[in-house]
């Protein structure tokens, strides 16, 4: 079979795009609007009309370079043609010399009752050069959920200024459980992946960071932190952590039960947070506070031999 890779002409094609499915279908014409996609990142492979593939990468608006990879579907029998066009894509979607970005893929928390669609999937992005960085739990709070009244153990305030926020979230790292945190350790240090997340995402958020909150100590001292947030898609809990020296001690329940309360004060739908499977304490005090596991994620990475 002889398939036509090419990327969309633009929101008109969207159709063809669509003729495959996945749980974000519904939110690509608005990120088309908004900026964070961009027809020449939407890619399918096209026979007799029929999308047989596609492939397509996300980003922030108004930026040049994709952020990562968050759609690719072939139809039965098509794996061949979805390997040939994610390469094809990729020759003209990533800078030369450049990592490919992460591939990020939602899944049924049951999926290994039938792995088939995960592994095969995965399975032709492995043969494409990439491998699975770990697997995460996404978690939801809904109204009507408890919140758990304050234990009266912490004091909670806002941050000094980024600064401060800096400076915790580099002293968190240590001793991460975060698998993308582990992974940037490998090649930046601790202050640099506290710089990059918090620059390049908590900053950006359309929400106000008089949300965000220390908790301390009746003291005075940092024991942690927790940035509740409202993204392009809705209310998160977009980072949270407990300072190395007070971890063990059950800290992390107030901590969360403040972030949530914070989102919660406001008119929302449900609140959104993530954590790796790896991580139990974590998602162990998530569960605690009623964040329901309605769907995992895996993450895969690109050796940097791959770069184009």
């Amino acid at each position: 079979m002889h398939a036509t890779f090419r990327p969309i002409t633009g929101p008109d094609e969207l159709p063809l795009f669509l003729q495959l499915t996945y749980d974000l279908d519904d939110e690509v014409a608005d990120d088309l609007e908004r900026g964070n996609r961009r027809p020449e990142w939407i890619w399918i492979a096209e026979h007799d009309g029929t999308v047989v593939a596609r492939a397509a990468w996300w980003s922030r608006p108004g930026a040049s370079e994709p952020y990562l990879m968050d759609f690719f579907d072939f139809a039965d029998g098509h794996a061949e043609t979805a390997e040939t066009l994610v390469r094809t894509a990729m020759e003209k979607v990533v800078p030369h010399g450049s990592v490919p970005p992460e591939y990020l893929r939602f899944i049924p928390p049951d999926w290994q009752r039938d792995p088939a669609a995960v592994q095969q999937r995965m399975a032709v992005l492995e043969r494409l050069g990439a491998r699975l960085l770990v697997e995460r739990l996404r978690l939801e709070w809904r109204p009507g959920t408890p919140v758990a009244p304050d234990d009266g153990r912490l004091r909670f305030r806002g941050f000094t200024g980024a600064e401060e926020a800096l400076e915790l979230m580099t002293r968190t790292v240590e001793g991460t459980l975060d698998a993308h945190n582990r992974a940037d350790l490998t090649r930046m240090s601790p202050r640099a992946v506290a710089e990059e997340h918090f620059h390049g995402e908590l900053e950006r958020w359309p929400s106000p960071q008089e949300w965000w909150r220390v908790g301390t100590r009746p003291d005075g001292e940092p024991v942690g932190f927790v940035f509740p947030a409202r993204n392009d898609y809705g209310p998160i809990i977009a980072y949270i952590g407990v300072l190395p020296g007070h971890r063990g001690h059950g800290y992390i329940d107030a901590i969360l039960a403040e972030g949530t309360r914070v989102l919660a004060a406001h008119d929302i739908p449900r609140i959104r947070a993530n954590t790796d499977v790896g991580n139990v304490p974590m998602a162990r005090a998530f569960a605690r506070h009623g964040y329901v596991n309605y769907q995992n994620q895996i993450d895969m990475t690109w050796a940097p031999s791959v770069a184009g």
